[in-house]
């Protein structure tokens, strides 16, 4: 058996995050006891005058993204915490809109590691080391982005001031249940005695409702308190006491803008309209349906000219619906779309690709090496399972995948990379190469 060597401070931030990957017996440990004694140990649970939680199952990082980049320029200093991470670890701690050195992460894991009492998952540990690092920034606010559910995710260790929640669909089934009513009470479990409590789900679980009830939350909800239309190409937004009139269209979701919107509506802070409208024309999330640009691509459009590219996360259903109606959108008649799509063995492939079925010309499908990855022929034999009549194909890796469709698509074609954090963040570093 070998034995686990604890990291120094000087040592590198891969060395560090490769501990902490394997320093706990379980990778995901659902529970707040080990956490919370640790917080105090530390001195974690108030990491800013004023805490927002957001969860869901989907949108919760551009929702996060536009209420940081809104406060920011009202003038606060705000931290967000956030995860999974895309490229670096450093994506996942954001102080006054900035990552932060590796030196700074090193230096909060050599502190955590030194005090801890009891042992911690890698998320527990990033979300101690974010409290950590937003505390010594000494921020106004501090948005944290709930990782998996919500009652019992790390982040709930703090109290908040504000909740949210995003949007509810099926996901993670074995933490939260195979339903939305449990997915709801678990989503539900940021909330908190007499504050307010948004909403962003049209079609809300009665257990949300119930335990908002129950705990006296100034609940805000989509559809009857607030919402948001699309007239004459222009965002507008309104609730009993406040209206925004002819926003430019964000560059987020509609639906997470919207959610943002209500969530600024009800902060105890003055934000104005001009500020709103500054934030809607600049938030932006990466692999959030982007289009990528030529020079993404320098070194290989030299050849030829390049089909679009869009990269996007969604790995769960109620993402690829929002994507397939983005797609459908797009698409101009003779135009193929191409997908390099995999995804982890625990996610809803048939939920994923159904959607898509009528919008997605190619199937490509990939292997992903990583925890709970699956090989591509494994991938392809679920996907055939799903689309009988389907066109696909297998590959070992994204890279492989990716390098055929560049030089099989055409210039007026579009090739979509999606269907896992970890499908996009292989496509992006190999582009880096």
């Amino acid at each position: 058996m070998n034995t686990l060597i604890t990291p120094k401070a000087t040592d590198s931030l891969e060395t560090w995050l490769s501990y902490l990957e394997n320093a706990h017996s379980k990778p995901i440990d659902m529970g707040l006891e080990r956490i919370t004694q640790v917080a105090k140990e530390l001195d974690l649970l108030n990491p800013a005058p004023y805490v927002i939680t957001v969860a869901g199952t989907n949108g919760k990082g551009s929702t996060c993204r536009l209420l940081e980049v809104a406060l920011l320029k009202a003038g606060f200093k705000v931290g967000v915490f956030s995860s999974p991470h895309l490229i670096r670890y450093n994506e996942r701690v954001r102080v006054n809109g900035e990552l932060l050195p590796d030196a700074d992460h090193i230096r909060s894991f050599a502190k955590i590691n030194e005090k801890k009492t009891a042992s911690l998952s890698y998320f527990e540990f990033s979300a101690l080391s974010g409290l950590d690092l937003f505390k010594q920034n000494n921020l106004d606010i501090v948005i944290l982005e709930v990782g998996l559910g919500g009652r019992l995710d790390a982040t709930n260790i703090v109290e908040p001031n504000l909740a949210i929640i995003t949007s509810i669909d099926i996901d993670h089934v074995v933490f939260l249940g195979d339903n939305r009513e449990d997915i709801g009470r678990e989503k539900a479990g940021i909330f908190r005695e007499n504050i307010p409590v948004i909403i962003g789900e049209p079609d809300c679980p009665n257990s949300i409702k119930e335990i908002a009830n129950s705990l006296n939350c100034h609940a805000f909800y989509r559809g009857q308190d607030w919402n948001f239309e699309i007239k004459d190409n222009y965002f507008q937004w309104h609730s009993q006491k406040q209206q925004f009139k002819d926003l430019p269209l964000p560059l987020i979701p509609i639906p997470n803008a919207g959610t943002a919107l209500a969530a600024l509506s009800q902060i105890p802070f003055e934000i104005n309209e001009q500020i709103i409208r500054e934030a809607f024309g600049k938030a932006q999330m990466t692999a959030r349906f982007q289009l990528l640009t030529d020079k993404d691509f320098a070194k290989f459009s030299q050849k030829r000219p390049l089909a679009q590219v869009i990269i996007d996360v969604g790995h769960n259903p109620h993402a690829a619906r929002y994507l397939a109606e983005r797609l459908q959108a797009l698409k101009q008649p003779n135009q193929k779309i191409y997908a390099v799509f995999s995804a982890l063995e625990d996610k809803d492939l048939s939920g994923i690709v159904q959607p898509l079925e009528n919008v997605i010309d190619e199937w490509h499908c990939s292997g992903l090496d990583c925890w709970r990855g699956q090989s591509g022929k494994m991938v392809l034999e679920k996907l055939v399972n799903v689309l009988p009549n389907s066109t696909a194909c297998s590959y070992q890796n994204v890279p492989e995948a990716s390098l055929t469709l560049f030089e099989k698509a055409k210039a007026e074609d579009i090739v979509l990379v999606f269907g896992s954090f970890h499908t996009v963040a292989d496509f992006m570093l190999w582009l880096e190469k």
